[in-house]
């Protein structure tokens, strides 16, 4: 997720990831209503909690953050990452196969995902799907409610399909919900009767949850009304604004980062944006719109990136030197490029990590660095004198072929 400040010294972090039950608990602690749940890490658990639940329905689902769980095999034999059963008995040797095995999905790679958490809810039917979402919209300068009676399938197509069917209620960010915009919310989503008061009760809650934890959006697909009468949240995700995790302590700390490539995981703790690639040539720069513009020039010439690593604004030296860690530890690279344009980064600061990362951890592949900017002169002048093999670029377009050319050799 972007700073909402861009090319300042905000860094960029990666998505926090909250699994399935983490959302819940959120939602829970804010008095929506969601389906009654119990976590476990062990079959035993899990049988406790399918017999406590006293359900006439169970629905046990392994934790992961990859979708596709449900037609997903795990490599214990077991097909499927959701179940549905009446017998809490047959709970435990459900989770038996799921605990401390690898999940595969379409979203997930070949081996999987090892799964450590179940969980088991009460299963609930659905006589009615609607969507219900909140999220700050740039064009409104603040939260908007969006609504549709379709609910429980890609919202994208009904915009496509059935635009009449998206309704919006713009929100004073001031004022919060008033009762007539979740009352009228609610009648658009279908609610009649007593139900259009609890659905605008609903909407009330997640309005406040969406505050509380500093979401970007809080979306509810499908926000369900049952045979019994009840307004449901059947399923949820939160996406959270990443600069407030200073204020979001307890939130952030949920973070689920096993499933998280290790070296992007490894980067994010030196503030650093790292996304691996499959070729060669390892990039590193100042700016997701540079890193582009490298990847692309290195790929017009001939070669492929191995990634894309970007320093963000207020970089340090020990910050270089960890990103030519990261880099040379990858066994694909053959090569790395740096390009730097120094605006608010300050090329002597770069030209010292650099020589640091070179005779610290003595480099085996070529490095071509270009640098411009802020204190380039400085910056060239340690690099020259360093006496290190770096070959130097006068621009992008000569240091891609420069990189290139150093792996053909």
């Amino acid at each position: 997720q972007m700073p909402l400040i861009t090319g300042s010294w905000l860094t960029p972090r990666r998505w926090l990831n909250l699994q399935e039950y983490q959302s819940k608990k959120l939602m829970q602690d804010s008095g929506v209503a969601v389906q009654r749940f119990y976590v476990a890490n062990t079959a035993s658990d899990a049988l406790d909690a399918a017999k406590r639940l006293n359900a006439n329905e169970i629905v046990l689902k392994a934790q992961i953050l990859a979708g596709g769980r449900g037609k997903g095999v795990f490599d214990s034999g077991l097909k499927g990452g959701v179940h549905l059963t009446k017998d809490p008995a047959v709970v435990g040797d459900l989770a038996s196969k799921m605990l401390g095995f690898n999940l595969r999905t379409k979203q997930t790679s070949e081996e999987g995902v090892k799964v450590k958490t179940v969980m088991v809810a009460e299963a609930l039917d659905i006589s009615r799907e609607t969507y219900f979402a909140i999220l700050m919209d740039r064009s409104y300068n603040g939260p908007v409610m969006v609504g549709s009676p379709q609910g429980g399938v890609d919202i994208e197509e009904v915009a496509a399909s059935n635009p009449e069917l998206i309704f919006k209620e713009v929100i004073d960010i001031f004022e919060g919900v008033r009762d007539d915009q979740a009352l009228r919310m609610a009648a658009n989503l279908g609610f009649k009767g007593a139900l259009q008061r609890q659905a605008a009760d609903q909407i009330k809650r997640l309005y406040d949850l969406f505050l509380k934890v500093d979401a970007t959006q809080v979306e509810v697909n499908p926000f369900g009304e049952t045979p019994e009468g009840q307004v449901v949240c059947f399923d949820a995700k939160i996406n959270f604004d990443d600069n407030a995790e200073f204020r979001q302590k307890d939130v952030f700390a949920m973070d689920d980062m096993s499933e998280s490539d290790p070296i992007e995981t490894e980067a994010a703790k030196w503030g650093l944006k790292y996304i691996g690639m499959d070729g060669n040539i390892a990039c590193f720069v100042n700016g997701a719109g540079l890193a582009m513009a490298t990847c692309d020039i290195i790929d017009l010439h001939g070669g492929k990136p191995a990634n894309f690593l970007d320093l963000g604004g207020g970089v340090q030296e020990r910050q270089v030197y960890e990103a030519f860690k990261l880099l040379s530890a990858d066994s694909k690279v053959e090569a790395i490029l740096v390009n730097i344009f120094g605006g608010i980064v300050n090329c002597a600061i770069i030209a010292n990590g650099i020589t640091k990362a070179c005779r610290e951890l003595e480099l085996k592949v070529p490095l071509v660095v270009r640098l411009e900017g802020t204190n380039v002169h400085e910056a060239k002048r340690i690099l020259t004198e360093s006496g290190l093999p770096i070959t130097a670029a006068e621009n992008l377009d000569d240091a891609a072929v420069k990189a290139v050319a150093a792996i053909k050799k």
